[in-house]
């Protein structure tokens, strides 16, 4: 599925979170803008982007396959509900079972009328320190979509929050914790804390790169020093997860490049290994989608 190269194991091309955000920041629509950063990716050595934007997150397969089309970039598009204030009304009103239907469907005949099949279900999501019924629902639909259909499955925390909680329910549920990657667990802060996940067998996501509002890099570089110090280096990813038009570097932002251009060096000033640079980077998420 994923080409030789870097992958960006947790990012949107397009989203559409402005209403329920009530920003119009929050709609990242900027298609030839996109296309030249992801260019710009291209030429750093990025083959894959792994693209979170799930069902009433503003998902649109045309645009995203245009992309692909302009810069050689292999995307994998994504099947699943995100997190309780975005849910559209069908998790309330379906079953689980229909809505795992749906998700089997995304993977294995293609997303809304068209041939572009969903190679992740995700980013499913749990609210700040808040698990919901409707979110506990969108994950039981996940667990069947997955064990139907093998698919790994990516999750949201917020701020990080629940990770070891959702990692209990997978293994409660017997999931191949090797098909399971818990995103944002940077945004904890919190070495031990994501070390503890490292331990039951999930890979996890260091995927807000750059969002010092929420957690300044310096932060991560500093436990992801300790995970390599520890041994934990087979199943951690990187990505920035943009979602906003500011976050673009013609708006001002740092724009996607700079998971590369800054974070990569900050790491190896740091004395972390060029292997776990590259295991992050490159063969962990190979891996994770094998």
């Amino acid at each position: 599925m994923l080409q030789e190269g870097i992958t960006y194991i947790h990012e949107h091309m397009t989203i559409d979170l402005s209403e329920v955000k009530e920003s119009e920041d929050c709609k990242l629509d900027l298609l030839n803008e996109t296309i030249e950063e992801m260019k710009e990716l291209y030429a750093l050595g990025v083959r894959n982007i792994i693209d979170m934007t799930n069902t009433g997150m503003g998902r649109n397969i045309p645009y995203v396959e245009r992309i692909m089309q302009e810069t050689g970039m292999t995307i994998v598009h994504a099947t699943g509900y995100y997190q309780h204030m975005c849910l559209p009304i069908q998790v309330f009103e379906k079953s689980v079972s229909e809505l795992a239907e749906r998700m089997i469907r995304e993977i294995q005949v293609g997303i809304k009328g068209t041939k572009s099949r969903a190679g992740v279900i995700g980013e499913i999501a749990t609210s700040e320190n808040v698990w919901t019924d409707a979110e506990k629902k969108v994950f039981d639909a996940a667990i069947i979509a997955h064990k139907e259909t093998g698919t790994p499955i990516s999750t949201h925390t917020s701020i990080g929050t629940l990770g070891h909680e959702q990692v209990s329910y997978f293994k409660e549920q017997k999931i191949d914790m090797e098909k399971v990657i818990i995103g944002h667990v940077d945004l904890t802060g919190d070495a031990e804390y994501v070390l503890h996940m490292l331990d039951q067998g999930v890979y996890v996501e260091f995927d807000t790169i750059g969002k010092e509002s929420y957690m300044p890099d310096l932060m991560r570089v500093k436990m992801l020093h300790e995970i390599e110090k520890r041994g934990f280096t087979d199943k951690v990813c990187l990505s920035m997860d943009i979602t906003r038009k500011s976050h673009l570097k013609k708006n001002g932002g740092l724009g996607y490049a700079y998971l590369l251009t800054d974070f990569v060096p900050q790491l190896r000033e740091a004395g972390i290994s060029e292997s776990f640079i590259q295991k992050m980077l490159v063969h962990n998420p190979r891996a994770f989608f094998k």
